[in-house]
């Protein structure tokens, strides 16, 4: 007899019914999910604190969700909803692509969970908010002219995530410190001084920060970085 095979682990490869409980919904569990990975990070997510914010027991949630790496992937899905990618007809691509990767960095940032789990979260890239997003990007590569616009793309997205993942570390740690970013700066930057005195090229680097406004340079840094990946890409275009 021929062993029953495993299904796929997620939310995404089974049919989901939706459970005669009015009161409880998939999609309510999803946005209180996100609420909690929002205020506590994802170690605090459980199935059990979860069903008690809904007045509802981890059972009545498993009726919706399977499991907590199912309910992960559709977090994610619901984050991906909030991110906006201009049309593929925009006149400027550089201008549409910047725009888009905005809207990832800050929708990260919003969520600061989202970037450190992106690769662990299953198939989460078949949600359909992920799914339609990826769809929008591609158009806009692939209008732009670039040729094989999935690298393209993937290029652009491993600087946001990477940028936008030690960006959201960085304000999660500012956010435990009870401070403000500035507060916290100033604070850490006379033994931050202290520790390059000496060096040539780190000790002016630290100088240069002092007293300017932590979120510009946060952006700064953000728009050069993807700026020089944009010059790149635009090396690749075909010449007229």
């Amino acid at each position: 007899m021929a062993a029953k095979a495993n299904p796929i682990p997620s939310v995404w490869t089974r049919q989901h019914r939706e459970v005669e409980q009015p009161a409880l919904s998939r999609t309510a569990i999803v946005r209180e999910a996100v609420a909690m990975l929002d205020a506590d990070g994802v170690e605090a997510l459980s199935m059990r604190k979860l069903g008690a914010r809904l007045n509802a027991g981890a059972t009545s949630l498993y009726r919706h969700v399977a499991t907590k790496d199912e309910l992960m992937e559709l977090a994610v899905d619901e984050a991906f909803g909030e991110m906006t990618v201009p049309p593929a007809d925009s006149a400027d691509w550089r201008a549409a692509v910047t725009a888009a990767a905005e809207s990832f960095r800050t929708t990260t940032l919003r969520h600061r969970w989202l970037a450190t789990v992106l690769g662990q979260a299953g198939l989460a890239y078949l949600g359909p908010n992920l799914m339609a997003y990826s769809e929008r990007m591609a158009a806009l590569f692939t209008t732009a002219g670039l040729p094989e616009p999935e690298r393209a793309i993937e290029t652009v997205l491993s600087y946001v995530i990477g940028m936008s993942t030690t960006e959201a570390a960085w304000l999660t740690t500012i956010a435990r410190s009870g401070v403000s970013e500035a507060e916290f700066i100033a604070r850490l930057l006379p033994t931050a001084q202290q520790a390059v005195a000496g060096t040539e090229h780190l000790a002016t680097a630290y100088d240069a920060v002092q007293g300017v406004d932590p979120a510009e340079l946060r952006d700064s840094k953000f728009h050069y970085g993807l700026e020089v990946v944009l010059d790149g890409l635009a090396l690749r275009l075909p010449r007229t």
